[in-house]
C-alpha cells in the first residue's frame, strides 16, 4: 500500500524510497566535484600564453609547389632517368624523381603528392646556360585520404548501427576530447609547463566528457569515474618517478631532436610522461566502466547479496580483465613497433641489454605504468561499486519486499 505522497506503510515506521539513493548521490558529488573544481583553476592556472607558443615553422622552401598526380609508368632505379612518370590532374605527362626505397612500392594508378621545384638547368646539363632554370618534379608521398576516409567513414556508421544513441554520444566525446588535446596539452607542453599536472587536467576533462556522454548520468557512471580517477592519479604519479629512476630523457624518439630545434622550451621527459599517462586512458575507462557495470548487474540478480559477496565476485571478474587487458597492452605495442623489433632481434646484444636501452626501455616503461594503474583501479573500482550500488539500491528493495508482505494473500491455516 502508498499513500498519495509516495511513502510505504508497512507495520512500523514509514520508509522514503528516494533516500538511500541521495545519499549515494551526495557521497558521490562530494567526492567528484571538487575534483572538478580543481581540475578547473588547475587548467585556468596551467593555461599557455599564445605569445609564449613557438612559431610555426615553414615546411614549404621558397619556388616550391605541391601537385598531386596518378602514376602511370614505373621506371628502374637509375640516376640518369626519373624513377617514374606520372600524369598530373591538367594532362600532361612529367618525369617524378622517387627514392629508391618507394620505387618497389609504386604501382600504376596510384595517386601521390609531389613537390615541383625551379632548379638551375646547369645542375643536369654542363652545357645550359647559367641563368637558365628547369622544372623538376620530386616524389613527397602517397595520397592515403580516400582510403582512410572510407575507413572512418565506414567506423562511424558501425558504431552508430550498433550503439546508436550511446555510439553517436562516444564519438562526440572522442572529440572533445580530441579538442582537448589540441586546444590545451599540446600548447601547454609547448611552453614548457610541468607533465603532471598537464596530463592530470587532460585526462580529467576527458574523462568526465567522455564517461557521462556515453554512458549516461548515474550512480554507476560516477562510481567508474571516481575508480578512473583513482587510478589515474597513480599513473602520473608513478609515471614521474619511473621517469626521473629509470633516467628516461625523450631523446630516443624519431623526431625529438626536430621538435627541440623548433621548440626549445620542450621538456621531452614531460611529453614522455604525459604521454604514459594519455596511452592508458582508453584502457582504464574500459576497465572500470566494465566493473562498475558488472557489480550493478550481480547486485541486480540478487539484490540481497552483501558487500563482501558483491566485491568477490566482482574480483573474479576483474581479475580475468587484468589478465586480458595486460597481455592486451603489451602485444598492442609489439604490433605497432614490429620494425623496431624486427631490428632488434638482430641485433647481437643479450636481452637485458635491449629492454634498458633506449627507446625500448620508454616503451616498456610506458607499459608498466599503464599496466600498474589499471591493476589499482580494478580493486578500487569495485570496493567503490559494491558500495554505491547498496546505497543506492537500499531503499527500492526494501519498498519491494514490504509491497510484497502487503499484497501476499495470506497463506491458508493448517487443516482446511
Amino acid at each position: 500500500m502508498r499513500t498519495a505522497d509516495g511513502h510505504a506503510h508497512a507495520h512500523g515506521p514509514l520508509v522514503l524510497r528516494p533516500a538511500s539513493a541521495r545519499r549515494a548521490r551526495t557521497l558521490l558529488a562530494l567526492l567528484l566535484v571538487p575534483v572538478a573544481v580543481l581540475t578547473a583553476v588547475g587548467a585556468w592556472w596551467l593555461w599557455p600564453d599564445p605569445e609564449a607558443r613557438p612559431p610555426q615553422f615553414a615546411t614549404d622552401g621558397p619556388g616550391v609547389t605541391y601537385v598531386r598526380g596518378e602514376v602511370v609508368e614505373v621506371h628502374p632505379a637509375s640516376p640518369e632517368q626519373d624513377q617514374a612518370t606520372v600524369r598530373l590532374a591538367d594532362g600532361t605527362e612529367v618525369g617524378l624523381q622517387v627514392p629508391t626505397e618507394y620505387v618497389p612500392e609504386l604501382t600504376p594508378g596510384d595517386v601521390v603528392r609531389a613537390a615541383r621545384l625551379q632548379v638551375a638547368a646547369i645542375a643536369f646539363d654542363p652545357t645550359a646556360d647559367p641563368d637558365a632554370m628547369t622544372t623538376q618534379h620530386v616524389f613527397v608521398d602517397l595520397v592515403r585520404g580516400p582510403p582512410m576516409a572510407l575507413l572512418a567513414g565506414l567506423f562511424v556508421l558501425l558504431v552508430v548501427v550498433v550503439a546508436r544513441w550511446r555510439g553517436l554520444a562516444a564519438l562526440v566525446g572522442m572529440g572533445l576530447g580530441l579538442g582537448v588535446v589540441a586546444g590545451f596539452t599540446l600548447p601547454a607542453l609547448l611552453t614548457g609547463r610541468p607533465a603532471v599536472p598537464v596530463a592530470l587536467v587532460t585526462s580529467v576533462v576527458i574523462m568526465f566528457a567522455v564517461l557521462y556522454l556515453a554512458h549516461g548520468v548515474s550512480v554507476r557512471t560516477s562510481t567508474a569515474l571516481a575508480g578512473t580517477l583513482v587510478g589515474l592519479v597513480a599513473t602520473a604519479a608513478i609515471a614521474a618517478w619511473a621517469g626521473g629512476a629509470a633516467h628516461l630523457t625523450g631523446l630516443s624518439g624519431e623526431y625529438a631532436l626536430d621538435l627541440m630545434s623548433v621548440a626549445p622550451d620542450v621538456r621531452l621527459r614531460s611529453v614522455l610522461v604525459c604521454g604514459m599517462v594519455l596511452a592508458g586512458l582508453g584502457v582504464l575507462n574500459d576497465v572500470t566502466i566494465t566493473q562498475a557495470s558488472a557489480v550493478w548487474e550481480l547486485h541486480a540478480a540478487s539484490p540481497g547479496r552483501p558487500w563482501r559477496s558483491l566485491f568477490s565476485q566482482g574480483m573474479r571478474i576483474g581479475r580475468d580483465h587484468i589478465a586480458s587487458t595486460v597481455y592486451t597492452i603489451v602485444f598492442a605495442y609489439v604490433g605497432a613497433a614490429l620494425p623496431l623489433v624486427l631490428l632488434v632481434s638482430l641485433s647481437d646484444r643479450d636481452l637485458l641489454g635491449l629492454l634498458t636501452s633506449g627507446e625500448i626501455a620508454e616503451e616498456v616503461v610506458r607499459t608498466l605504468v599503464g599496466s600498474i594503474g589499471l591493476v589499482l583501479a580494478i580493486p578500487v573500482t569495485t570496493a567503490l561499486a559494491a558500495t554505491f550500488v547498496r546505497l543506492s539500491a537500499a531503499a527500492p528493495d526494501q519498498d519491494a519486499a514490504t509491497d510484497d508482505r502487503l499484497t501476499a494473500p495470506e497463506a491458508a491455516p493448517a487443516g482446511r
